[in-house]
């Protein structure tokens, strides 16, 4: 699994540049996100203008499909305004534009769980638009249109200042929410070695138990055979011999049926007779 600080340091080198406010939410959407189960990887952040331009012209001018309707200087990017992202798959180097993934099978889309995060910290999604709708894009827009942008106006402080407060809100929900998978993880990771020395302790006992009775190889599959009550000839010495064993809990003999006794109990009966464990038994049939 992988942790959050390598998560977040897939999308590290795409973050700079951005707006300052800008990164803190993509940050706080990383975190949030893999609180929820869903990793994401940011896949773009701050586009120059030449960049854009050369985004533009692909389908036109240039080989590839139509991505975006924006000329340089008409997108969100350009300001450090906006982010697209990608889930990110397990293994920590591929990702997926799967809308319908649900990695963390919880029946929701992953997407749908980092837009939702999106939204909450301040976004708007590319997906809620009317034309050409940009599903792995979220930006800030702060009430500037793209031509506002362009004059060279900028978010007012107190509008960075409500973000930031939005921000900071839900980093500490997230914070909480870390720590407590982080307890999780602990309780998980001391089950783990419970079992462990549960499986080496069983290890042992199943070596000495073997030492003791190599002679019983069927003993697995003869314990299905438990409907035949009459005994074998060859356990007869057997069955008398613990049939004349007193039990040192009762006093009872341990076998106090010598007629009645299965193949699966006559060949157990046997092999611990031949090995001389008759005065050991304690307990009764």
């Amino acid at each position: 699994m992988l942790t959050l600080e390598q998560v977040k340091a897939k999308s590290a080198k795409r973050l700079d540049g951005l707006q300052p406010v800008v990164k803190a939410a993509a940050t706080a959407l990383i975190e949030r996100c893999y609180a929820r189960g869903a990793n994401i990887v940011i896949t773009q952040g701050l586009r120059t203008i030449a960049e854009q331009d050369a985004l533009y012209a692909q389908g036109r001018t240039k080989p590839g499909q139509i991505v975006t309707n924006a000329k340089g200087g008409h997108s969100y990017h350009n300001y450090g305004l906006a982010i697209d992202f990608a889930l990110l798959l397990p293994d920590g180097r591929n990702v997926s534009w799967d809308m319908n993934r649900d990695g963390d099978g919880d029946k929701v889309a992953d997407w749908k769980e980092v837009v939702q995060e999106a939204k909450a910290l301040g976004f708007e999604w590319g997906g809620d638009w009317t034309s050409l709708k940009d599903y792995p894009h979220f930006q800030m827009s702060f009430g500037l249109a793209l031509s506002a942008l362009r004059q060279g106006y900028q978010p007012t402080a107190a509008q960075v200042k409500a973000a930031y407060a939005v921000i900071d809100k839900l980093k500490g929900k997230v914070e909480e929410d870390m720590s407590k998978i982080a307890e999780l993880e602990t309780q998980v990771k001391e089950l783990v070695e419970v079992v462990a020395g549960l499986t080496k302790s069983k290890d042992v006992l199943k070596d000495q138990t073997l030492q003791q009775a190599v002679e019983i190889k069927e003993l697995g599959t003869a314990i299905l055979e438990l409907t035949d009550t009459t005994p074998p000839a060859w356990s007869l010495e057997a069955i008398q011999a613990l049939h004349d064993t007193p039990s040192v809990i009762n006093g009872h003999p341990v076998v106090d049926m010598p007629d009645k006794v299965t193949k699966t109990e006559a060949r157990i009966f046997t092999i611990l007779h031949r090995l001389g464990l008759t005065a050991h038994l304690k307990g009764g049939k």
